[in-house]
């Protein structure tokens, strides 16, 4: 039986893959893990309501509290968990994935996502069939659920502080903002506009099934054609639940999660906050970001690939800044998860103490152009072992040098092995990553 828990909580298409009784268990498992008081929140997903429904049950048939916060992003639920002295939080999302799919996600009391030893525990209560007659309570002792008042207001008033107690204002940006359809409707241009900010947003309208639908930080055409028609000086992109940001700058380019850790990373080093002159990222950060920090004396920190293992290897070190290409920034000192809007006001915050634009201040760090080739294969582990992939691996790591470099990864979702390759210029990372995705796909 596959796991239950992936790398970001449960997900599966909503009603047939992630039912209502799977919910209503891990409601449950809530209350019998973490504790009794449980706070709950949701994006705009179609199906949050049935599901808030489900895991509110869930933690009350087993004498708990659930504290229904309504939509708000997952960072919020992550910092309310902590304000509001709960036991633990629940996140219903599915981030950026389409409409018809939601998530559960389950913080602890201090906003951090559940290991993996308490994840597995979980599933085999969830295996079990969840709590037993004996261990639910009757009469008085059933549980409640209760709305959190200002949510949104308490989050809102939490990202702007981590800028203007430094002083900083927003006063005089021209910001264009792309919701996406979801939770960061409640929160992100408040933000901005409270920090000076002119804020111009689409897609803050939702009816919940255009969640993530061709916009968003996974789609940036709507964002970058907003900065266009505006004069903008920045594009904003968020994913459903606003964990991530992605951005572009004035002229419609690009500003991904690997930019916006070497510009902030390197405002934290001179600054005085970067312990262990030391940054975290995944394996799939572009090889430029790890060249960027080296110039600035900056060592990089490379994990499995999601933001847990990112997140872990910040609390193992002691380290203040992490993050994933595609958007996901943890700053710890401001929150225990990704945040997407904290993010960008960090970021927008750098800027304004170097006197940049956000292009300028991007140049910090050139991207090295990336090639990657998805293989499907009958078994996606069997690469390991393959001497002949081994050999196609070495060739191009040696043609490449210091330059470049290869990633072999097994998917964790599909069954496909991601060939990825960075070098100096596009048409040697194409050509490498081809050699190897035939070999790949001729030996496994």
């Amino acid at each position: 039986m596959a796991r239950l828990f992936g790398t970001d909580g449960v997900r599966g298409v909503a009603n047939t893959q992630l039912t209502c009784d799977l919910a209503f268990k891990l409601g449950q498992a809530a209350v019998a893990f973490q504790g009794k008081t449980v706070l709950v929140g949701k994006d705009t997903r179609l199906s949050g309501d049935m599901l808030e429904s489900a895991v509110a049950a869930g933690i009350m048939s087993m004498g708990g509290t659930a504290l229904l916060a309504g939509i708000v992003p997952t960072p919020a639920v992550a910092l309310l968990v902590r304000e509001l002295a709960c036991d633990g939080g629940i996140v219903i999302s599915a981030s950026h994935n389409p409409p018809e799919y939601n998530g559960i996600k389950l913080f602890d009391s201090q906003g951090f996502k559940l290991p993996d030893a308490v994840e597995d525990e979980i599933e085999a209560f969830v295996a079990a069939g969840g709590a037993t007659a004996d261990d639910l309570p009757a009469g008085d002792a059933v549980g409640v659920a209760l709305p959190v008042e200002e949510a949104c207001e308490l989050y809102i008033a939490h990202a702007v502080s981590t800028v203007a107690d430094e002083g900083i204002d927003l006063a005089g940006l021209r910001v264009a903002l792309d919701v996406g359809h979801g939770a960061s409707c409640m929160t992100s241009a408040e933000a901005l506009r409270r920090l000076g900010a002119d804020v111009t947003v689409i897609n803050e309208d939702f009816d919940g099934t255009d969640i993530n639908v061709q916009c968003g930080s996974t789609h940036l055409e709507p964002v970058r054609a907003l900065v266009a028609e505006i004069g903008a000086d920045v594009g904003i992109a968020h994913d459903g639940d606003a964990d991530r940001v992605m951005m572009v700058d004035a002229q419609g380019n690009e500003v991904d999660g690997d930019v916006v850790e070497a510009v902030c990373a390197i405002d934290l080093k001179k600054r005085g906050l970067l312990p262990g002159n030391t940054a975290v990222s995944t394996v799939m950060c572009n090889l430029g970001l790890s060249h960027a920090l080296r110039d600035a004396g900056i060592e990089l920190v490379q994990t499995k690939v999601g933001d847990r293992y990112v997140l872990e290897a910040m609390r193992e070190g002691g380290f203040a800044i992490g993050g994933e290409q595609s958007g996901h920034m943890i700053f710890l000192k401001h929150n225990s998860t990704g945040d997407g809007l904290v993010t960008a006001l960090q970021f927008l915050a750098a800027c304004r103490r170097a006197g940049a634009s956000v292009e300028e201040a991007a140049r910090v760090m050139t991207r090295f152009p990336q090639t990657l080739i998805n293989v499907e294969v009958a078994d996606k582990h069997a690469v390991d072992g393959n001497a002949a992939v081994r050999e196609a691996v070495a060739a191009a790591e040696a043609a490449l040098g210091d330059s470049g470099r290869v990633l072999l990864r097994p998917s964790g979702t599909e069954p496909v092995v991601r060939v990825m390759v960075e070098a100096a210029c596009a048409e040697d990372a194409e050509r490498h990553a081809r050699a190897i995705a035939e070999v790949v796909e001729r030996e496994v």
